[in-house]
């Protein structure tokens, strides 16, 4: 599936026909997409759809076999410092280190995205402000409660003002309050940055409720792209959620419906060698 003018000037990220193989196996087949500056997009699929290839090539830790696209005007072929300039990203594993205190990981990961030093105190304090972090700046991390090392985590990735910031999971393990707590941190970082999030979830209902729009991907491709009200319509059931959507537009299908144990086994040691 692919959309039209992927390059207009409001796509902050575009990609067209974008291609990703580990050998036989075809992860990411010919996809296309764009996101707009400022944009919520969700990114979903089944296991096995090639959501988190396609992440690891836009975020630069892949090269696609073919295809090209940009992340804020720059290749992630050509450019791919650029591009990494041009992001943040928070892994689903925890990325901040539990034996410092907050302000030391943000001042640690400032100085990894080069922030100039006489900005870098005020920068973190700023951040930690809009996190509601800021009384406990000098807490250790270890004694963070899950929802305040996610939050920490987004700060993180923030620290050096990107345009783009990609979420793996954003949400997994927080109970519904800590869920509720992030994504309104998040929606206050839209809102006053114009930062475009991309984001995967498993929680239809999160993303039904946050993303500006969706895309569902399947067997590598990429099944539907819209608002979760198209998604819906797109069933021709009266009054579908999206997780019943998710289901008409993959099946349930996943590569591990396409390839056996063999196949599996090596496209992930593949994978592990690429990434």
């Amino acid at each position: 599936m692919s959309e039209d003018n992927n390059a207009k000037p409001d796509n902050i990220i575009a990609v067209e026909n974008l291609t990703k193989r580990f050998g036989d196996i075809v992860a990411v087949d010919s996809i296309s997409f764009s996101v707009k500056k400022g944009e919520i997009f969700a990114f979903l699929g089944p296991n096995g759809a090639g959501k988190s290839t396609t992440i690891k090539i836009l975020i630069t830790l892949l090269k696609p076999t073919s295809g090209s696209g940009t992340i804020n005007g720059f290749s992630f072929i050509e450019d791919p410092a650029a591009v990494r300039k041009s992001i943040g990203y928070v892994p689903q594993m925890i990325s901040v280190d539990g034996t410092l205190t907050a302000y030391e990981n943000m001042i640690l990961m400032a100085s990894l995205y080069d922030v100039p030093r006489r900005e870098r105190h005020e920068r973190v304090q700023r951040i930690l402000s809009f996190l509601k972090l800021e009384k406990f700046s000098n807490t250790m991390v270890k004694n963070f409660s899950g929802g305040m090392v996610r939050k920490l985590e987004i700060g993180q990735a923030l620290v050096h003002h990107p345009p783009v910031l990609f979420l793996d999971e954003p949400t997994a393990g927080l109970d519904p309050i800590g869920r509720q707590d992030v994504w309104k941190n998040l929606l206050e970082l839209r809102d006053t940055f114009n930062t475009a999030i991309f984001f995967t979830t498993h929680y239809m209902e999160e993303a039904d409720e946050v993303s500006d729009r969706l895309a569902i991907m399947n067997l590598g491709k990429l099944a539907v792209v819209g608002t979760a009200a198209e998604l819906k319509e797109k069933t021709n059931k009266p009054d579908a959620n999206l997780d019943e959507a998710f289901i008409f537009f993959t099946g349930g299908g996943s590569i591990l419906e396409r390839n056996g144990f063999r196949d599996i086994s090596k496209s992930r040691a593949n994978e592990r060698n690429f990434g």
